[in-house]
């Protein structure tokens, strides 16, 4: 009688019967699989063992009749009876060896796991290095830092846990909080313990989209790859289900960038900034410091000086018309409104045009960065405040090629205030070099030299002149 040939069989990797979603399962865990595909040595043998033992059985068997069914009980062997989970057990980095300490076991009580200290500006970071990479979803796979590349290894990495956990562990790590006390870092898990297979998921809160607080910022691993978009609370389904944790290790509030850290490489607009150097006017505000202050002072319910200052630098590159009775203390509509003009106005769309500011934005406001607001095409000059001075328009509609309704009236302001030598003709609604050498001359007769001087009205400049 011929002898039986046995032969690997790879299935499909979408198959979706038992066997093949188990083989998925063990691959995941690095049970009885091929060395190549990332199995443990010891597996190669168990796994040897008992293909050869099955073809021995059919051997004996002689052919004619069932097949006997040898199977072999391991630390190796896959149980069937195990539901698994959509994201594996527990396991160390891939490719490093586990760390001692007290770990927490999956689904059941256990020591308190060991973590590092880490505040939430690193969290944000690490889980914008999968988004920037667009690390495709695998609950097999393994990223480049040793986490694997589905839900909840991506929150394993974000929060540098040194392993890889799963949906029915992260919990061990963090402390149930409530939704109004979620900060940016924070996570939102669902584990489905009677199945995890069905549902289970987690994903990291990156901040508020509105005062509502009925969607947020979420950055998750799911198909195809890492994703950062506005979110229904808690989840797109099974809502009611998604319980929000924040992580042990974390220290605090959002933390600045540290001196050096690396500025967006848009470079300023042009013209040249008016810089804050400009001698103020009695009672002007004083530079804004580059540091963003944090995402809590912001939205519905802040009131502290920092939403003044981000209400004077909107204010300040376009956003006047927000803010009809300028800018304050208290959060309110404007605020968000002028803000997401801005975000906009850099091109962004979707969550990073939320009208939250974060460090990007405030960054950007700061050292005089990106694009300004663009004025309401055909908007004629802001109406007056409470001061009678008309709103200022932003410099973005004082630059080289520049038309709009703000330049005809600086220059007619101009010319009422005696600075209007260097006009033979208009003043015009386009911006020229006599509009800009008129301006020069008005900084100067304040006092004003440099590049504070420099011809391209700014807010006080342009308070002076309606005054």
């Amino acid at each position: 009688m011929p002898m039986p040939v046995f032969e690997e069989y790879e299935p499909a990797g979408d198959c979706v019967c038992r066997g093949c979603a188990q083989r998925r399962r063990a691959l995941a865990r690095g049970r009885a699989i091929r060395l190549r595909d990332g199995g443990h040595p010891a597996a190669r043998g168990a796994r040897r063992a008992l293909v050869l033992a099955t073809a021995a059985g059919v051997v004996l068997g002689g052919g004619g009749g069932a097949a006997v069914a040898v199977t072999a009980q391991s630390p190796e062997a896959v149980s069937l009876d195990d539901p698994g989970s959509p994201q594996g057990e527990k396991s160390p980095l891939h490719g490093r060896p586990a760390k001692p300490g007290p770990v927490g076991t999956p689904g059941r009580p256990g020591a308190p796991p060991a973590v590092k200290r880490i505040d939430r500006t690193t969290i944000v970071k690490r889980a914008k290095l999968w988004l920037d990479a667009q690390v495709p979803y695998s609950m097999t796979e393994y990223w480049t830092d040793g986490y694997r590349q589905d839900c909840s290894g991506y929150v394993s990495m974000a929060w540098n846990l040194g392993t890889n956990e799963w949906t029915g562990s992260l919990d061990t790590f963090a402390t149930k909080i409530t939704k109004e006390e979620l900060l940016p870092g924070d996570m939102l898990l669902f584990h489905n313990p009677a199945d995890p297979n069905k549902g289970s998921h987690v994903v990291l809160f990156g901040g508020w989209v509105d005062e509502t607080r009925g969607h947020y910022v979420a950055y998750e691993q799911t198909r195809p790859t890492t994703r950062k978009q506005a979110t229904p609370y808690g989840y797109w389904n099974n809502s009611a289900k998604y319980i929000p944790y924040r992580f042990n290790g974390v220290t605090g509030g959002i933390v600045p960038e540290p001196p050096g850290a690396e500025t967006p490489a848009e470079p300023p607009a042009e013209p040249p900034a008016e810089p804050p150097a400009e001698p103020p006017a009695p009672g002007a505000k004083p530079v804004v410091s580059a540091t963003f202050p944090g995402a809590s002072k912001f939205g519905p319910g802040a009131s502290n000086e920092y939403v003044a200052q981000l209400g004077g630098m909107l204010i300040e590159r376009g956003g006047a018309r927000f803010y009809p009775q300028g800018a304050g203390k208290l959060w309110t509509d404007s605020d968000r409104l002028a803000t997401q003009a801005f975000q906009r106005a850099q091109g962004w769309t979707g969550a990073d045009a939320d009208g939250i500011p974060g460090e990007h934005t405030w960054r950007l406001l700061a050292l005089h960065q990106g694009k300004d607001i663009p004025p309401t095409p055909g908007s004629a000059v802001g109406a007056p405040g409470p001061s009678g001075v008309p709103a200022y328009p932003g410099r973005a509609a004082f630059r080289p090629g520049a038309s709009h309704p703000s330049i005809t009236a600086l220059g007619r302001q101009l010319v009422k205030k005696g600075f209007g030598k260097n006009y033979t003709s208009g003043p015009g609604p386009r911006w020229s070099e006599a509009d800009r050498r008129s301006v020069e001359a008005f900084q100067r007769a304040q006092g004003w030299r440099g590049a504070s001087a420099d011809g391209y009205p700014g807010p006080e400049t342009w308070r002076r002149l309606f005054v």
